[in-house]
């Protein structure tokens, strides 16, 4: 494995002892990993959370209490930059939309194999949006233009009409992030800086409304601004 300058540090959040101890025990496998707290609730993750300050939180949608959607809304609050993935078995357009709402950065079924769990992990921490490939065809079919869903906007602020206020760069830029580049990848792509991407990035969510890269391409998807060829870059 290449050496990577930043171990992830990661949030283990689950009401199930044994689905946490499972994913601690492979993550030790990994030498740019480490678990740097647990939770069993959403309450209790806020806590821990506050204080390991983890790169990324692995959240389990259905739990006692407050439940991971409204676990993950709080800690975005919370913590900004806080990378949250749903770890879950629901396969409900409903749920991985309303967790993308919430903040959560990807959403990820429990039946995944160790290595593409890895991947997406670290993926998640470049700021990517790792969604589970048979969901991502259905986020596809689901809000194309015409295709009749009744789902909610991709987050309770989003503008409808917003994206007609977006600069051709800024709708670029909108397409790249729904195929999953980085920032660095972006600036390739168009040939600017990081730092450039980054002010469009925060251009783009202010205009529309959203609050981070997931809701953007959710929103992109309800709205028709994918090309046809194109679809949200993740595999299966």
């Amino acid at each position: 494995m290449a050496h990577m300058e930043h171990t992830i540090r990661l949030c283990l959040v689950d009401d199930h002892e044994l689905v946490r101890r499972g994913i601690a025990s492979l993550v030790s496998t990994q030498a740019d990993m480490e678990v740097v707290g647990e939770a069993a609730s959403g309450e209790e993750a806020l806590r821990v959370c506050a204080e390991c300050h983890p790169d990324v939180v692995l959240m389990d949608l259905q739990m006692p209490g407050i439940g991971g959607i409204e676990a993950t809304r709080r800690l975005r609050a919370q913590m900004p930059d806080a990378r949250v993935l749903m770890l879950t078995y629901s396969e409900k357009e409903s749920d991985l939309l309303a967790a993308l709402e919430a903040g959560a950065q990807g959403y990820l079924l429990k039946d995944l194999n160790a290595e593409l769990f890895f991947s997406f992990i670290r993926r998640a921490f470049k700021g990517e949006i790792p969604i589970s490939g048979s969901l991502t065809a259905q986020l596809m079919r689901g809000f194309r233009p015409g295709s009749g869903s009744s789902a909610p906007a991709a987050a309770p602020s989003a503008s409808s009409g917003g994206h007609r206020r977006l600069t051709d760069r800024e709708l670029e830029v909108v397409r790249l992030v729904s195929r999953g580049a980085t920032n660095e990848d972006i600036g390739l792509e168009l040939h600017i800086s990081s730092n450039t991407v980054k002010n469009h990035l925060r251009n783009i969510l202010a205009k529309l409304g959203l609050r981070n890269r997931a809701q953007a391409v959710t929103y992109a998807i309800q709205h028709g601004l994918l090309p046809d060829e194109d679809e949200v870059h993740l595999r299966r």
